[in-house]
């Protein structure tokens, strides 16, 4: 059986072949009663316009890339991609996905060789920042760059971050107005020549703790790098126990890595909220299920947004808000407890001697 054409779909319907291509197409030209009688008679003739021929007649490709600094695996990239899937697909876009954007020799070979060079109507960044010279590569496609929880929005056409920085100083805050005196900050190491909107977290613990010694002279922070990779929970581990005392806060870059800490640092006799308090970054599954305090973000929300920014832009549309930032929020729930510090003083005072106790009761 010969395959029906436009022209068979036309002759049947009784409308001429471009209206039959308008009800594809361009619905919004096309009545709701004619598209709806020319789309019963293409399903009845099994037709189906070519979208390839339509993207050659419209000059899109209706294809989008979205560039990651790691694999897509992780429980963000799943979300931010998800989110743009969501907007994007209903209007036929199909995304082609670049991984691991993260190493010199990656994002050189990426940016000389511009792999999504021919084939895109829209670049989508997530979770790092393009220098000068890579911002210049992409220019050249015409097409509009989305960042998504970059660092900075320079060379970008719009963007949808949360404020790394501001979130981490906000988690920092927390657990230093609970009352803790010693807090470590564990996290994996940056990668050079890569600025990546993680550790912007950093910055913000630091931020915190030394805005904090402005009023106090008691408290003890330190910053634990440890090597990226799937190993970089277990090393975070090693790296506290190896210290010469125990912190009674732990402040973590991300719930991936203050979710397995929790679990394996009770079987060393460290159980939460008890002995010392830890809070999360991201509210990712499974915080819940641990009943980890975090600090909460929303990758699928970003991902929507972003998707809807670059829909206008491709439709030569201005945007009302192109550059936007939205706050992280605390999520208590039952890994930090508050800390009393009581000083008990002896009565040897005929000796000249003060003996003084600090003892901490982390209330349940």
């Amino acid at each position: 059986m010969t395959q029906a054409d436009i022209y068979d779909v036309a002759k049947e319907a009784g409308v001429s072949i471009s209206t039959v291509s308008r009800a594809f197409t361009r619905p919004e030209l096309v009545s709701i009663k004619t598209r709806r009688k020319v789309l019963e008679i293409a399903d009845k003739l099994d037709f189906n316009i070519s979208r390839s021929a339509t993207a050659l007649k419209s000059g899109q490709s209706y294809r989008v890339a979205l560039l990651m600094n790691e694999e897509i695996t992780s429980w963000f990239n799943t979300q931010v991609f998800a989110g743009i899937e969501s907007v994007m697909h209903p209007d036929g876009y199909d995304i082609s996905l670049y991984q691991h954007i993260d190493t010199a020799q990656n994002r050189h070979e990426f940016f000389t060789e511009l792999p999504v060079r021919r084939n895109v109507d829209a670049i989508f960044v997530a979770s790092f920042a393009i220098d000068p010279h890579e911002v210049d590569q992409l220019k050249r496609l015409k097409v509009p760059i989305i960042g998504i929880n970059t660092p900075s929005s320079d060379g970008f056409d719009a963007t949808i971050s949360i404020d790394d920085e501001k979130g981490m100083y906000k988690a920092t805050q927390h657990l230093i107005n609970l009352g803790h005196k010693h807090i470590v900050y564990p996290c994996s190491e940056a990668v050079a020549n890569l600025d990546s909107s993680i550790d912007s977290r950093t910055r913000g613990f630091m931020l915190a703790c030394q805005d904090a010694e402005k009023k106090r002279d008691d408290l003890n922070w330190e910053v634990l790098s440890v090597p990226r990779g799937p190993a970089f929970a277990d090393s975070a581990l090693s790296a506290l126990l190896s210290l010469d005392e125990f912190p009674d806060a732990i402040c973590c870059q991300m719930d991936m890595m203050a979710i397995p800490l929790v679990l394996k640092l009770e079987r060393y006799g460290h159980r939460t909220p008890r002995d010392y308090s830890i809070i999360g970054f991201d509210d990712s599954p499974y915080a819940d299920t641990i009943n980890l305090t975090t600090m909460r973000q929303d990758p699928y929300a970003m991902g929507r947004a972003a998707a809807n920014k670059a829909i206008k832009l491709i439709n030569g549309k201005t945007l009302d808000d192109p550059y936007e930032i939205v706050e992280a929020q605390l999520v208590p729930r039952g890994t930090d407890a508050p800390t009393i510090w009581t000083t008990e003083r002896s009565q040897q005072r005929e000796t000249g001697l003060a003996a003084e106790t600090i003892r901490r009761k982390p209330r349940l």
